[in-house]
């Protein structure tokens, strides 16, 4: 058994700011990280002047999941895909249903009786579950790119596809990084107001905005998904433009549509109903949009 400080790894993607000072170019956060302390993510640290990657080749969570469950229901549909994650997130979203490995810090506990899984490990998993495909996921990925680069080369060599489930915070840099291997990706749109972004998730909404078009352009297969919650970002005006602006991106971009319930911070919010998933799916048919799911229902 090993612990995560055997398991680091120095970061790639980061540069030098001055004397021990880096900054991250891993997600849209871009932060500036003084000796000794961690991004927003928690997981890359300043060490000497070197960012290094606290999980690498520690996934806390390796699961076979339907593909449909990520969700992408036109990418490979009917097949099973090798999902895995880490602990830590950029985001603080206040109704997270990993909370309890995207926001611990006390990532000890959690490494510490884990087994380093290489990218080599996990792929020849991947083939002795005869699963097509990985899935970088249960956590943000872009927060363990560099693990998650040296996995997906490697698929690619051994014919697996490659896919994100994320928060839509890659930088341009991450992009560039990973394109090239990475077949599809499912984005969270989670509201489109940068009140919901900055107060539930600790972000801003124009990154995830700039990452679903740059994802299009590129000609990855993507699809979106938002979860409802009452009161939040349910307003017949933000589903009209969240619907909107997918449409104008391509309007056979899957939409999904998911049934919020209450976790983590947001115990005391209603569970999503029926009435406001159908009328989402109405706005979004008059947008447009030609594919809308509504899940997790």
């Amino acid at each position: 058994m090993i612990s995560s400080n055997d398991c680091m790894k120095e970061a790639v993607l980061y540069k030098k700011i001055k004397d021990d000072v880096v900054q991250c170019q891993a997600c849209a956060h871009f932060c500036v990280i003084s000796e000794g302390k961690s991004g927003i993510c928690g997981v890359r640290k300043n060490i000497k002047g070197k960012l290094n990657l606290l999980v690498y080749g520690l996934p806390v969570a390796i699961h076979v999941d339907p593909i449909e469950k990520k969700p992408l229901y036109h990418f490979m549909p009917g097949t099973n895909i090798l999902s895995l994650g880490t602990y830590g997130c950029n985001f603080i979203c206040e109704f997270c249903q990993n909370a309890d490995i995207s926001q611990t810090r006390d990532y000890g506990l959690l490494t510490m009786d884990k087994e380093e899984l290489t990218a080599e490990a996990i792929v020849k998993l991947a083939l002795k579950h005869n699963t097509p495909s990985i899935a970088y996921t249960y956590n943000e990925p872009t927060i363990f790119v560099e693990y998650a680069h040296d996995i997906m080369v490697l698929a690619k060599d051994n014919g697996l596809k490659n896919v994100f489930v994320s928060n839509g915070y890659e930088s341009e840099e991450t992009l560039d990084y990973i394109g090239p291997y990475l077949d599809a990706i499912n984005i969270d749109l989670k509201a489109f107001t940068d009140k919901f972004y900055n107060k539930v998730c600790g972000a801003k909404l124009q990154p995830v905005l700039d990452t679903i078009k740059r994802i299009y352009e590129r000609g990855i297969w993507q699809e979106i998904t938002t979860l409802l919650i009452p009161g939040e970002n349910d307003s017949d005006e933000e589903l009209k433009q969240i619907a909107e602006f997918i449409a104008s991106v391509d309007k056979n971009i899957p939409w999904h549509i998911s049934r919020f319930h209450p976790d983590y911070k947001m115990q005391d919010k209603d569970v999503t109903s029926l009435a406001s998933l159908a009328k989402a799916k109405e706005i979004g048919l008059k947008a447009g949009l030609k594919n809308i799911y509504i899940g997790n229902v």
